[in-house]
């Protein structure tokens, strides 16, 4: 899908000074200038997206209608769990390849959560907080094949790897931590991999 496809439009907001895109006056364009949300992920071939809320630490499932450019909002979701009563952000979402899973990082809680998805209503239930064993997990991602996650935490420059439970969606530490100064991003470039096979 073109990045210029008008259900994309957005808002972005810093801080200091709020930088605004033009806009339509859908409800998925109301919510998003009221969460300040910060990423959306789509279910695969599915109706149903999930954007993070960066400031109020929740994730809002959306209806999807594809090529009529609109979202329906049909449930917000905290991404903390009970009883946490300290300073959090939300960073990254993805779903997971198979459909079945929503993840999303806290930054200050300092947790992946683990959501499941009721394909019958694209509502979410929370399953896990995985603690990231690290400060400020501004990104995360899954390998292409689902089998694991890698959560980058920012502010205590580490890299942790997860095992990912294919069946109930549960992150397990499988140990290895990397360090790496202020991660923020990593990407899995298959056709890198590819170029450098066909090198030998």
């Amino acid at each position: 899908m073109p990045w210029n496809t008008p259900i994309f439009s957005w808002t972005a907001w810093l801080p200091l000074e709020p930088i605004f895109y033009p806009l339509a006056t859908s409800p998925f364009d109301i919510a998003a200038r009221n969460l300040r949300s910060r990423h959306i992920a789509f279910l695969p071939g599915g109706a149903y997206s999930y954007v993070i809320n960066e400031l109020d630490s929740t994730v809002t499932t959306y209806h999807y209608a594809p090529g009529r450019e609109i979202f329906q909002p049909i449930q917000t979701i905290s991404t903390l769990p009970a009883g946490f009563s300290g300073e959090n952000t939300e960073s990254e979402i993805q779903v997971a390849p198979s459909g079945k899973f929503v993840y999303g990082s806290n930054r200050g809680h300092n947790s992946i959560v683990v959501f499941a998805i009721d394909h019958l209503t694209g509502r979410l239930h929370p399953l896990q907080w995985a603690p990231t064993q690290g400060e400020t997990p501004r990104f995360f991602t899954l390998d292409p094949t689902g089998n694991f996650l890698y959560a980058l935490n920012q502010d205590s420059d580490t890299l942790v790897i997860f095992m990912v439970d294919q069946a109930t969606g549960i992150l397990t530490t499988t140990g290895q931590i990397i360090q790496s100064g202020s991660p923020v991003c990593l990407a899995f470039i298959q056709w890198l991999a590819r170029y450098l096979v066909s090198w030998g």
